[in-house]
């Protein structure tokens, strides 16, 4: 099965590759130092009408394909993790509930400006206490006549900071685990819903990521994305595999760019006379690093291609997010090896891409928990 580009997507990749080149990685670096939403480029790119490759035109939209949007955040994130990671949650996580399962008002109040670059989205998940085990959540939602009322608090919230409306995970059902979890759509302003502390972070740091609390945060009946307690896990099934292919298409385009830095590096630097890439040793690293960025890329393109089609491949997503996270990890580390004690200085991008790597673990299942996934679907 060939899983190729055509040539619209072809020439799609080119265009956002140019626009990396060009507007992205000359200020990269930058975007990391300064810890800060990356407005500047991120408006560029809902101009370019990038945010919304992956919804219909009715709503503004592209039209494309999931393998579109993937090759998309590949480039995106051979440029900056930071500013693929915003793009990612406003074209997928942030928006997607809303364009499922909201109210036609909804969508014309929020998911169409979301697509312009007007209004920022984002998911609110994961708690202090609870991250890949969903089911031990315990922010609830209680209803009350026509509206129900929300209390807890949520971590690591992507672009919270600046976020316009959140899809919230709640338990509806205290005691149900995984069948209690339903998803409600909150907007800025609405009383006792408050973004905590910043969290300082290792990599992607021009993605902010914050906590966020709700205080008997009251929302009308119709914000119960789905229409009906006790669906939020099938809602959630939708999208996970996307998820999953998305990042680790992230982690590619990290690869190639970690990659191209240890190339060039290994043919710049000299030692004993002639430059380094001459000896073995370093051949044997770029050799497998290359290896296994091409078998990843394949991975991550024929699980894009299976939802293309109707049929995402819960084992398949799963192995692509795991075997192409851990690849950006072993591909970045190695990168600083070759770079050798310049691996460890700021002014080189190496380090960088050795810090943002770390963040491709965890978002879309721990390796651990996608370990447990295909062996599940393995046994079947």
């Amino acid at each position: 099965m060939d899983f190729r580009l055509s040539e619209d997507q072809e020439l799609f990749r080119r265009t956002v590759a140019e626009f990396v080149d060009k507007e992205v990685i000359p200020i990269a670096q930058k975007l990391d130092e300064r810890e800060e939403f990356p407005w500047e480029l991120f408006r560029k790119v809902a101009a370019l009408g990038w945010l919304g490759v992956r919804y219909p035109e009715a709503y503004g939209g592209a039209g494309a394909d999931n393998l579109s949007f993937n090759v998309m955040c590949e480039e995106l994130a051979r440029g900056s993790m930071s500013l693929a990671a915003v793009v990612a949650m406003q074209g997928l996580m942030g928006t997607d509930f809303v364009y499922r399962f909201g109210t036609e008002d909804h969508k014309q109040r929020l998911l169409i400006p979301a697509l312009r670059g007007e209004k920022i989205g984002t998911i609110a998940m994961t708690e202090p206490g609870a991250g890949s085990d969903l089911g031990a959540i315990r922010t609830t939602a209680v209803r009350d006549g026509e509206t129900y009322v929300l209390n807890g608090t949520k971590m690591w919230i992507t672009s919270a900071t600046v976020a316009d409306f959140f899809t919230v995970a709640a338990k509806t059902d205290p005691d149900a685990g995984f069948k209690g979890v339903d998803l409600f759509l909150i907007e800025k302003g609405t009383p006792g819903l408050s973004v905590g502390r910043q969290i300082k972070k290792l990599g992607t740091r021009g993605s902010e990521t914050s906590e966020v609390v709700l205080e008997d945060v009251r929302v009308p009946a119709e914000n119960l994305l789905g229409g009906r307690e006790g669906s939020g896990m099938m809602l959630l099934r939708g999208i996970l595999d996307q998820i999953r292919v998305m990042t680790g298409a992230l982690s590619v385009g990290l690869a190639r760019a970690a990659l191209d830095a240890a190339l060039r590096y290994a043919q710049q630097r000299e030692a004993f006379g002639r430059p380094i890439i001459k000896f073995q040793a370093i051949q044997h690293k770029l050799a497998e690093m290359a290896t296994q960025l091409e078998a990843a890329r394949t991975l991550v393109y024929r699980a894009a291609w299976h939802i293309d089609q109707g049929a995402p491949d819960a084992k398949l997503s799963a192995m692509a997010k795991l075997f192409a996270s851990e690849m950006a990890n072993y591909v970045a580390d190695q990168t600083t090896r070759i770079f050798g004690a310049y691996g460890f200085a700021m002014e080189y991008d190496a380090q960088r891409y050795f810090r943002d790597a770390r963040f491709l673990l965890y978002g879309g299942g721990t390796s651990e928990i996608l370990k447990n996934i295909i062996a599940r679907e393995l046994a079947r």
